[in-house]
């Protein structure tokens, strides 16, 4: 599966890299941490889910959240799919899945738990 992936910090980083041990074709960004091994980077949040299937966010609050979400969704082709897996305000998540809705693409509010041991 072809994944883009934004926030790559402390979670975001391992889920990014185990996706790509797993075998998928994963393209990551981040603002300030640096691409895991086995992931490709893109130069913009836009880039890292241009052609994928899915987006997989894990920001850290909802601002930012939507930020992103303006930047990635209208390059998301119908029918993909986002998974938001930052822990956000429910006005952030629901705003993004209508946003989501509203140009075509699948959304998924799934924030995680287990912290970094978990998502390593």
């Amino acid at each position: 599966m072809r994944v883009g992936f934004i926030g790559l910090g402390n979670m975001g980083a391992p889920m990014a890299r185990n996706l790509a041990a797993a075998g998928h074709d994963v393209a990551g960004f981040d603002i300030a941490a640096p691409v895991p091994e086995g992931v490709d980077a893109a130069d913009t949040a836009a880039g890292a889910v241009a052609a994928r299937e899915v987006a997989v966010t894990m920001l850290p609050d909802g601002e930012i959240l939507r930020s992103v979400a303006s930047e990635i969704i209208p390059v998301m082709a119908p029918g993909t799919v986002i998974l938001d897996c930052s822990t956000v305000d429910v006005e952030s998540a629901r705003a993004v899945a209508e946003q989501a809705r509203s140009g075509g693409v699948h959304a998924l509010d799934a924030p995680v738990a287990g912290g970094i041991c978990g998502a390593e």
